[in-house]
């Protein structure tokens, strides 16, 4: 891809972060009338919710401690419950107007990822977890944790997304798993990964023409990115690029860092990226043209979600382990930033 860079400018810093990494951060669905609220999930075992105003200042509303490192979250589609994920292999839902949680499901180890599915036939929760399996949960069960069913797979799922009717699940053997959800779920198409090592993150993207789902960007431990059409209309439309490496030579050798995070924008359909170099990047993946690249922060870049108008970027600075022990220094401060995004991630005009 073409590059070219920008700093980071104007940025708004969100205040009572968590106290150790976040590794979960999404925004509520946008729906009309309802407020902008922002949840993060950190290995402090919180999860946190803020409301972001129209006048761009950002306040804390609510916390829960669930004993246990969050490793995913997804909202609910009114925005009323969130679902969490935990290192303690457990799924549990938190009901905001009432304040509480529940069990929802259970793994045998611990739960990676999780999402809600609606559908026209039905509702559930969809949890990946280190024990090989995805497990569909049924919510209208409670308090008794009902599965609706379980997949097994040939390895951990790593990462995850969900577009209906399309889920995908990236797998510790380098191994993607394409399911359609409409009905029963289904696997529909197993891809090898093109990139050699550690799967790190996925997201779905959608057919400009019908806004459907159609393909993924994954991202994985090399600071590459691959581009994968569900059914691509020729050998070239699936592709690989490289981000998140050193500008400039290190000791005569190009740094590269894990890609942690992926995600499309609603409108735009093109997509940030983020990295343990401390920089998020912008991508128009059908012009394969970088449209911006931030400064380095100090720590890496954990976690990232675009809200649903388009108008907001978030994303979570923190110590991801990619260094090891030694990398931990002391000071090293978790943060939240809000990027406002929707003119940065516009494709720009083809040269005539």
């Amino acid at each position: 891809m073409n590059t070219s860079s920008a700093p980071v400018v104007n940025d708004i810093e969100v205040p009572s972060p968590p106290d150790d990494a976040i590794q979960a951060i999404r925004f509520n669905p946008a729906v009309a009338g309802m407020p902008i609220l922002l949840a993060a999930g950190s290995w402090d075992c919180t999860i946190r919710i803020w409301q972001v105003n129209e006048s761009g200042t950002v306040e804390p509303k609510a916390m829960q401690n669930v004993g246990a490192p969050i490793l995913s979250i997804d909202w609910t589609d009114d925005g009323s419950k969130i679902f969490i994920a935990g290192a303690d292999k457990r799924a549990q839902v938190w009901d905001l107007a009432s304040n509480q949680l529940a069990v929802v499901g259970q793994h045998d180890e611990p739960i990676s990822t999780c999402h809600w599915i609606t559908s026209p036939n039905y509702n559930c929760l969809m949890t990946g977890g280190w024990d090989k399996t995805l497990r569909f949960w049924d919510m209208r069960q409670l308090p008794q944790q009902n599965s609706l069913g379980t997949i097994q797979l040939p390895d951990k799922v790593f990462c995850a997304d969900m577009v209906f009717p399309m889920g995908a699940v990236a797998l510790a053997n380098r191994q993607v798993k394409l399911f359609k959800l409409d009905n029963s779920p289904q696997e529909v198409k197993t891809d090898e990964s093109p990139l050699k090592y550690q799967s790190r993150c996925i997201s779905i993207f959608r057919n400009k023409q019908n806004n459907q789902p159609n393909g993924y960007a994954l991202g994985s431990i090399e600071g590459r990115v691959a581009i994968q059409y569900v059914e691509p209309s020729t050998p070239k439309d699936n592709f690989t690029f490289k981000c998140h490496r050193s500008p400039e030579l290190i000791n005569n050798f190009q740094e590269i860092y894990p890609v942690n995070d992926v995600t499309f924008h609603p409108q735009h359909y093109t997509l940030a990226t983020i990295g343990s170099d401390g920089r998020y990047s912008f991508w128009d993946k059908d012009a394969r043209t970088k449209l911006k690249t931030s400064d380095a922060f100090p720590l890496p870049l954990t976690k990232c979600h675009i809200h649903g108008s388009g108008n907001i970027f978030a994303y979570a600075v923190g110590y991801d382990w990619s260094r090891g022990h030694e990398g931990n220094l002391p000071g090293g401060a978790n943060k939240i930033f809000l990027h406002a995004c929707a003119e940065d991630m516009k494709p720009r005009p083809k040269n005539t």
